[in-house]
Order: C-alpha cells, then structure tokens, then sequence
C-alpha cells in the first residue's frame, strides 16, 4: 500500500569530508563542480541518495562515482538543514567524515564532478553551498576524537615511526607536543608493536618502526581501556 502526505516532502542529501596525511600535511578532498548551481566551484563529494539505499551506502556511492575514492572508515557527522541552503529546493544533508591513508588513493574525476584533487584542510578554496561549514564542524570533530579514540592510525601507513606519529598529531590538534612526555604516555599504553624493522632510504638515521595493535586495543577497550592523548 502506498501511502500519500499533504505536507512537502525535503531533498536529502548526502556530503563527505575525506581527510588524508599528506607527508605531515592534513589534506581534504575535494571535487570541482561541473554543474550548477556553483558551476565551477569546489566542493565536498557528494549527492542526493537514492530512495532505495542507506544514507551511509549513498555516501560511499556518491564519493566512488565522483572521485572513485572507496572508503574502508567512515562516521555519520552531523544534520545541516539550513532553509537557504542550497538555492534549488529544500535540501537537508546528512554529513559523513572519513580518514584515509592518502597515499593508497589516487582520486579521478567523474559523474558530475569536473576536476578532484587533495588540497590542506587549513587552506581551501571557496566552497560551494555550506560546505566550508561543514568541513569546519569535522575539523573539529577530528580534533576531539584523536584524543580519546585512536582513529589517527587510520591516516598512518601500516607501518610507521613515533616521529610520523608524534607529527600526525601535532598536525591534527595544530599545536607542538612535548616529545619525551608523547611517547612515554603512547608506549606505556601497550598499543604499538614495536617491529624488527627500520626505515629505508632516508637521509637521515633510520628510526625504529611501529605498528598499532588493533587486536589488543579491542581486547583492553572490553576491559574498559581508556584511551587518551
């Protein structure tokens, strides 16, 4: 049975903010509009979902279709509905965040988007609709997250040093931290493999190696691990 409402009926739509490390430089993704409104104009990716699907599986199609960036981790961020949103209807977006280890992803237009590419968070161009809103509110959920979830691993390669650690989260949090105290805290935690390994191919003297154990971070957080920076 089809059932019918006399009130109107929003758009959904939804929007994805794809963070990615970028040689200890925090990058977002975005597409170039090839269509209007804001022809032109750079963007989040994203689009309206689907009657038939998820708002999250609308979110990873949308990205693929117009970046062909496929997402392993991504979070539902926040409901924008300004009325005056977008100038074609009344468009409610249902915002998505999501981190990536950048260097396994090499983004390519298409659908609807014109040009893609990784620009650094702190320095976008003009955003279409409301989005520089939006990549705003999930800078700052970054921010806060990284201190009580380890979900910085996800931008890290598989295998990483304490110094590129350390950096992922002077970059995420926009400030210095004290070298001796940040790595006592993270080793004594118990989460980082520490591998038989070195880096290769660098100008300087080879670091030590790491890994995060997601294995044992499961186990402690059901022991009730507090995890925090």
């Amino acid at each position: 049975m089809k059932y019918y409402y006399e009130y109107p009926r929003p758009c959904v739509t939804v929007d994805t903010v794809v963070f990615g490390l970028d040689e200890g430089d925090l990058k977002v993704l975005l597409i170039q509009r090839a269509q209007d409104p804001f022809a032109g104009r750079w963007a989040l990716p994203g689009g309206f979902i689907h009657m038939d699907e998820s708002l999250e599986d609308a979110a990873r199609r949308e990205l693929e279709e117009e970046s062909g960036v496929k997402l392993a981790y991504l979070e539902q961020l926040y409901t924008f509905g300004n009325v005056k949103r977008d100038p074609r209807d009344r468009v409610v977006t249902v915002a998505y965040y999501a981190l990536v280890k950048l260097s396994a992803h090499a983004p390519h237009a298409a659908s609807d988007a014109s040009n893609v590419a990784w620009f650094p968070a702190a320095d976008v161009p003009t955003l279409a609709f409301d989005h520089a809103k939006i990549l705003e509110t999930a800078m700052a959920r970054l921010q806060a997250k990284v201190r009580y979830q380890p979900v910085g691993f996800e931008l890290l390669p598989e295998k990483f040093t304490l110094t590129q650690l350390q950096k992922l989260y002077e970059t995420v949090l926009e400030r210095l931290l004290d070298k001796r105290n940040f790595r006592k805290k993270l080793l004594k935690m118990g989460l980082l493999e520490e591998l038989d390994e070195i880096e290769q191919d660098v100008a300087h003297r080879a670091a030590r190696l790491y890994r995060f154990d997601r294995k044992r971070y499961a186990h402690l957080t059901k022991k009730g691990f507090n995890f925090e920076i």
